[in-house]
């Protein structure tokens, strides 16, 4: 069992990506660049990056996730592996512990914030060969009608072929994409993933995140048999595979990569998914 190597890391990886976009300069120009719009300052919500309702409801691990100065939301994540069934779901559930999160703190209704989810993928996205798709609640008979409720969806991909987007956001999008691309916010993002790839801490930071899956792996396959010995059950090693099938899911991991991990096919990983309300 091995993950991605610290040396082969890229924009792509979201280890990285949360690293780069650490830098509050970055972090508030990606997103301007992604949304075509200017925000004055933008504030990091660290308590807040993992969001959890309740012990028996399932989390979200954010890879960005700040406040403008008018309170908006922006989460931005990065997505690698094509699934377009979890992933339209995904946002929907991402936008609703958000929003529960919100009136959990307090708020009315009234006062939810604006949000925008935000993912930026590395595959090509429904069948035109945009870009961008930028999803808001509209009224089907009215086309002119929106409901206004403040919750914007965006889906970027970098493998769009039509003319559709700034210069600016095609060379963000060429560089996630590991193209050939430069200009300024590229090149300080190009910077900042060097400095992470140099960095013993981060190194160290990335090997312990290899170390703890290792021990989830073990551990999930330890106790799976033991229960299925205890019960005596043929089935054992199988659930102390699902168990660890459903933490790496948890923590966001590509399909392709917990297939790797635990020998299963990308198949059997979405049925113990679906069957937990994680896919």
């Amino acid at each position: 069992m091995h993950i991605k190597p610290f040396e082969e890391l890229t924009i792509q990886d979201n280890f990285m990506f949360q690293k780069v976009m650490r830098n509050k300069r970055i972090c508030k120009a990606t997103i301007e660049r992604l949304l075509d719009i200017q925000i004055k300052d933008i504030t990091y919500l660290e308590e807040e990056k993992s969001l959890h309702m309740n012990p028996d409801s399932k989390g979200i691990r954010l890879d960005v996730y700040v406040n403008d100065v008018d309170g908006t939301v922006f989460n931005v994540e990065m997505q690698t592996t094509k699934n377009m069934e979890e992933l339209v779901k995904r946002v929907r559930y991402y936008q609703s512990i958000i929003d529960l999160h919100n009136i959990e703190k307090g708020q009315d209704y009234t006062e939810l914030n604006d949000t925008y989810v935000i993912f930026i993928c590395t595959f090509p996205l429904f069948s035109d060969n945009l870009h961008k798709y930028t999803f808001k609640n509209i009224c089907l008979e009215n086309h002119n009608i929106e409901l206004n409720d403040g919750t914007t969806k965006l889906f970027l991909s970098t493998k769009g072929t039509e003319d559709d987007i700034s210069k600016p956001l095609q060379c963000l999008l060429d560089y996630v994409d590991g193209k050939t691309s430069s200009d300024d916010l590229v090149t300080e993002m190009n910077s900042v993933v060097d400095k992470v790839r140099h960095s013993k801490e981060w190194r160290l930071e990335y090997m312990t995140l290899e170390m703890e899956l290792r021990r989830r792996w073990k551990e999930g396959m330890a106790e799976g048999e033991a229960k299925g010995r205890a019960e005596g059950k043929a089935e054992g090693k199988d659930e102390g595979k699902a168990e660890v099938v459903l933490g790496m899911l948890e923590d966001k991991l590509s399909l392709e990569m917990i297939a790797k991990y635990t020998k299963l096919t990308i198949e059997q990983i979405k049925e113990i998914g679906k069957a937990h309300s994680l896919i």
